[in-house]
């Protein structure tokens, strides 16, 4: 991470853009090893909107607050938000700075997504346990074929 103080300034078509930073920065590589992303990702999610690096020319560095947001979308990916929900969670807290509001959503949405992924679960386990039932069956049937093939010998 690298900290930036004071002005940062680029030449961008005769256009001067100052940035004011007293922020701590992360590049682009620094958030691929911090959060096991690939940069592709990074600028997936910042062509989806969901994440607004700083650029300083060609460079993308991130503030504290992307970072945040890289985390938020990583976790709601996680267990299994679309991205149009993790974007109205994200914009909740541009709302309510407090976070009250996004908190309260983020929570109700992680109570119906958590019943969701234990009724899968309980799905999931039932598939398991008929698929080894099924299996057994094919132990038995291939083990009396065998045998019988012996004792006809």
């Amino acid at each position: 991470m690298r900290k930036c103080d004071g002005v940062v300034t680029s030449m961008a078509r005769q256009q001067v853009i100052v940035i004011h930073m007293s922020h701590d920065f992360m590049t682009i590589r620094e958030m691929c090893e911090t959060f096991s992303v690939t940069p592709r990702t990074l600028r997936f999610y910042e062509a989806k909107e969901l994440i607004a690096p700083v650029r300083e020319g060609q460079k993308r560095l991130y503030t504290k607050r992307e970072s945040a947001r890289l985390k938020l979308i990583l976790r709601g990916r996680r267990f299994g938000f679309s991205l149009e929900e993790i974007r109205q969670l994200l914009e909740l807290y541009d709302i309510d700075q407090h976070g009250e509001t996004q908190l309260r959503a983020v929570y109700e949405a992680a109570r119906e997504r958590l019943a969701d992924m234990i009724s899968q679960r309980d799905e999931l386990t039932q598939a398991i346990t008929e698929l080894e039932d099924q299996l057994a069956w094919g132990e038995r049937v291939l083990k009396n074929m065998s045998q019988t093939k012996k004792a006809a010998e």
